[in-house]
């Protein structure tokens, strides 16, 4: 083995473990093709841990997670834990503690995937989202007054500040040059009503823009993004946006790129280390039943290899993913795919070992 990375492993809630075994099996598949090392870490966190003994993320576990090269997550969300808790104080406090500023989220259409738009295809929806993913609205800014009262007041404040603004916006002009398509970065906000906080993001975004003048630029409203991404995919490149229209912008990308079996996101700290999952959350209805479409999964693998710098690796898990999706699965859903999530797996593994 040439190098040996640190991954740390959290398996989740729910149906996170039954993807993440199908994303370690292709890892190790590629592994052996590749002649990379990889040492897996373990760490329980998610509602089984939180029900049993009140676990969320230990400060001893989040400097652990700071150490490792990445973090492969399965799922976190459980449905006895009620809603806020699990999100808070784990995935958002990973995000928060660990700097994952940025949120990377390529939205693409592989062949033998259908998707909702009509005369779309494969050479249609080819793009990038990136999201900032440690500001905005999800910094937990604001508050009740009055709580449970007729007079009720609730608070939401959308934290934005230049360094968190310039470096997203820095990191996207940076990935739009060596995506090396084509080279067009769309800024998406909301300038005719959110007059400060898509002020600042569009003076640092024309500023950074003379540093990559080989960059076409655009500016659109987030109303207007959405409707053009379902009507016309083909005109985007790369999007980068702030961390509310990011969240919802993502949602659009999965659904016309096939549906959460196959959408995968990595939370990067492009100076540390970083988190990559899929994006479907823990399905807990299909726990256990070997129904779960495991791709998205493996598809975050994918991504890895690729924030790595094991581009061999990434390609031809990249490929051995297209070859199931063109060649195997009937259906992305759940139950329909007519196979298994443990044998999604094995056909993945399949074709990396076939790989020429």
């Amino acid at each position: 083995m040439s190098k040996e990375y640190n991954i740390a492993v959290i398996p989740g809630d729910c149906t996170g473990p039954e993807v993440v075994d199908e994303g370690i099996k292709a890892l190790e598949a590629v592994s052996l093709k590749c002649g990379v090392g990889f040492k897996l870490n373990e760490f329980s966190l998610g509602g089984a841990q939180y029900i049993e003994n009140g676990t969320l993320l230990p400060e001893d576990i989040l400097q652990e997670l700071s150490e490792m090269d990445a973090i492969f997550l399965g799922a976190i969300g459980h449905p006895d834990v009620k809603p806020g808790i699990l999100e808070i104080e784990i995935l958002l406090k990973l995000r928060f503690e660990l700097d994952l500023y940025i949120n990377l989220r390529p939205v693409v259409l592989f062949p033998g995937v259908d998707t909702p738009l009509k005369n779309k295809g494969p050479e249609d929806i080819d793009f990038v989202v990136i999201r900032e993913n440690t500001e905005g609205m999800y910094a937990g800014s604001g508050g009740f007054f009055r709580k449970k009262t007729p007079d009720e007041v609730a608070v939401q404040e959308s934290i934005n500040t230049r360094k968190g603004v310039e470096r997203c916006i820095r990191y996207a002009f940076e990935y739009c040059v060596n995506r090396n398509k084509d080279k067009h970065l769309t800024l998406c906000g909301k300038r005719n009503v959110l007059l400060y906080e898509s002020d600042l993001w569009y003076r640092v975004f024309n500023e950074v823009q003379k540093d990559y003048p080989d960059v076409q630029t655009e500016y659109q409203h987030v109303d207007a993004l959405c409707m053009w991404i379902i009507k016309n995919p083909e005109q985007f490149d790369v999007i980068v946006t702030n961390n509310m229209f990011g969240d919802i912008i993502t949602d659009i990308g999965a659904i016309i790129q096939g549906g959460l079996g196959i959408a995968a996101g990595g939370n990067i700290n492009p100076e540390g280390t970083a988190m990559f999952e899929p994006i479907g959350g823990s399905a807990p209805k299909y726990t256990g039943m070997n129904k779960i479409n495991p791709l998205a999964a493996i598809s975050a693998v994918q991504m890895m290899m690729e924030y790595l710098g094991e581009n061999d690796a990434a390609k031809i898990l990249l490929v051995a993913i297209k070859n199931v999706l063109r060649n195997d699965l009937k259906n992305m859903e759940a139950g329909k795919m007519g196979y298994g999530t443990s044998e999604v797996g094995d056909l993945v593994v399949s074709y990396i070992h076939n790989h020429i």
